[in-house]
């Protein structure tokens, strides 16, 4: 029996439809707060709608109206704190009434009946103006006394019956302490500056959309390049994707990245501030710029990705970079420790892991593997390396020439880092090979004399030998992956480096071990036949700690013998107990963590 979709409540839409309106007016993105629903009973009838001192807007739950009467309620709610209302010392002692404990522990006390409203007249006036939402009824020619003088006057002759508002307050006050805390009046003059350069904007045919206007994250993305040098660089480069429903397919929940296309894709039903936004942007680009998906080797990649969150917002806090939205993952324990370490202690916390989410959602990471479908997508025809690198050192050297401030010394240090690229994986197998597999030293001997030199050809010159006592020549062990979803072509390539290495350290031969669902010893092999006596053989699952205990446990292999293991990482978890690498494909992970050193191949 299917289960019947539930309806939606057109009053339910109606109320978040408008506070939607509001919120992204540029005048109010930059206040802080949240919508609730009252508690039944708290609104009389004829209310509408009330702000705590915290900035808290709550609703009534039974009232009906349309998405522009609740736009005007909520834009006449969050004026009130933009205007200084809710700090008690905007009001006198003679407007405030007795303290007044509601169910929100932030309010204070309630404005009395002349101060409220006088308040509301100044807010609606002014709202007036603003032309946003639509007044539920049709008020009065307003006076043009400010706040204090028409409370003043109300309170000696009363209050006209037209301006006299419900019984229950629309806006509380609060404590000088939460005054301090929250400064609304502040945050309010950014909004008003924000509005007044997107009026520019718009008037000098500059918009984004939507009539001239842009969004929040657009700001935010415009604010790093013109005045934060260190992700100035970045931000040029990244391209933000608003997108509701791709955000919705692939259940985004606030943002998220990927690296390879430079597109950081943002949920726009998401209501956030400027700051908050400018904290998330910044997050995403370092993950991107700090290749953090690339960086995940043999880890799990959603727990590499937390452990990265939590060294990402821990830098960004320190550096004063927007504002870190409610819920992130942030714990000052984890000051200075790097990515690998925060994963190692949060790998075994399962408890801990049951709560974490990344700014994507729960149980997914926001750094994305492969850019998302969709319509219009431009391909990237640089060096992704290269890019990132050279973005982030510029925008490192700007940033401190410009006295912007200290950057965090881990975040210093990983740019730098990244500033000396890796070597290339047949580089770095060429050099293992040159640390644990020593060459046979040759020596001058007058047994067998060299060429003459044309200028003194009377004087014999030793020549170049190999020792001509048994000596125990350098070899080394391969445990081979054999199963069918190796790729030929990178196996191929992997033999071809191991070959040619070996013949250059003078290793004749090399004991060989072929694993797929069971172990086959080749015996020693001489390093060039390596490539033609494989044989792919496709016999499911890969074993390879058989073919390692057999190569461990083997008379003829001496034991300091190094043991290459070449495998895609579809195999069980092994123990090696001498000195090994792996050598795997550049897209792989191995399902343990490796004590050796891991090549990849690309």
């Amino acid at each position: 029996m299917s289960r019947r979709k539930r309806k939606a409540d057109p009053w339910r839409e109606a109320v978040h439809a408008g506070w939607a309106l509001v919120r992204a007016h540029p005048l109010f993105q930059s206040l802080g707060g949240y919508l609730y629903e009252a508690p039944d009973g708290r609104l009389p009838s004829d209310g509408w709608a009330y702000i705590t001192a915290g900035g808290s807007v709550y609703h009534h739950p039974k009232r009906r109206g349309d998405p522009l009467e609740w736009a005007w309620v909520f834009a006449h709610c969050l004026l009130h704190a933009g205007f200084g209302h809710l700090d008690p010392r905007t009001a006198g002692e003679e407007d405030l009434g007795r303290d007044e404990i509601p169910h929100s522990p932030e309010v204070r006390r309630a404005p009395l009946a002349a101060y409220r409203a006088a308040c509301c007249v100044a807010v609606d006036r002014f709202l007036h103006t603003l032309k946003i939402g639509r007044p539920p009824e049709t008020p009065p020619p307003f006076p043009q006394e400010d706040e204090r003088a028409l409370a003043a006057r109300w309170r000696m002759t009363g209050v006209p019956a037209e301006f006299q508002t419900t019984k229950y307050p629309d806006f509380f006050v609060g404590s000088e302490d939460v005054a301090k805390r929250v400064d609304f009046q502040r945050s309010f003059a950014i909004g008003i500056s924000a509005a007044a350069y997107w009026a520019i904007d718009a008037a000098g045919g500059r918009g984004s959309g939507g009539g001239g206007v842009k969004k929040p994250w657009d700001l935010a993305l415009g604010w790093f390049v013109s005045s934060y040098p260190l992700l100035g660089a970045l931000a040029t480069g990244m391209t933000i994707v608003a997108d509701a429903d791709l955000a919705r397919a692939w259940n985004i929940s606030v943002a998220a990245v990927n690296a390879q296309a430079a597109e950081i894709y943002v949920n726009p039903l998401r209501s956030m501030t400027t700051d908050e936004w400018r904290f998330v942007l910044a997050h995403e680009m370092l993950h991107a710029a700090l290749r953090h998906g690339d960086r995940a080797g043999w880890r799990d990649p959603y727990l590499w990705n937390v452990a990265c969150d939590y060294i990402v917002n821990g830098w960004l806090v320190e550096m004063g970079v927007g504002t870190m939205p409610e819920g992130l993952l942030y714990d000052p324990a984890l000051k200075g420790l790097s990515g690998e370490a925060v994963y190692d202690r949060i790998a075994g916390d399962l408890r801990r892991l049951r709560k974490l989410a990344t700014l994507r959602g729960r149980g997914v990471g926001d750094v994305l593997g492969e850019p998302l479908p969709r319509p219009g997508a431009p391909g990237r025809y640089v060096d992704l390396d290269d890019y990132y690198r050279n973005a982030l050192a510029s925008g490192l050297v700007y940033h401190r020439t410009s006295g912007r401030g200290d950057v965090p010394a881990g975040l210093e240090e990983e740019i730098r880092a990244l500033d000396q690229p890796p070597l290339p994986w047949d580089a770095a197998l060429a050099r293992w090979f040159e640390e644990h597999v020593p060459a046979v030293e040759r020596r001058r001997s007058y047994g067998r004399a060299s060429r003459r030199q044309s200028a003194t050809p009377d004087i014999p010159r030793p020549g170049w030998v190999r020792p001509e006592e048994v000596v125990r020549q350098a070899t080394f062990g391969v445990v081979l992956d054999t199963s069918g979803s190796m790729d030929v072509k990178l196996l191929g390539k992997a033999l071809g480096a191991i070959a040619s290495y070996a013949l250059a350290r003078d290793v004749p031969r090399a004991r060989v071990v072929f694993c797929d669902a069971a172990a086959y010893d080749a015996g020693y092999l001489a390093v060039e036949d390596i490539a033609a006596k494989v044989r792919v053989r496709g016999r499911g699952g890969t074993v390879l700690q058989p073919g390692i205990d057999l190569l461990e446990r083997a008379d003829d292999f001496p034991p300091e013998g190094p043991i290459l293991v070449i495998t895609d990482g579809a195999c069980d978890v092994v123990r090696i107990r001498r000195e090994h690498a792996f050598l795997i494909p550049a897209a792989a992970h191995l399902p343990f963590r490796p004590r050796g050193p891991v090549f990849r191949m690309s």
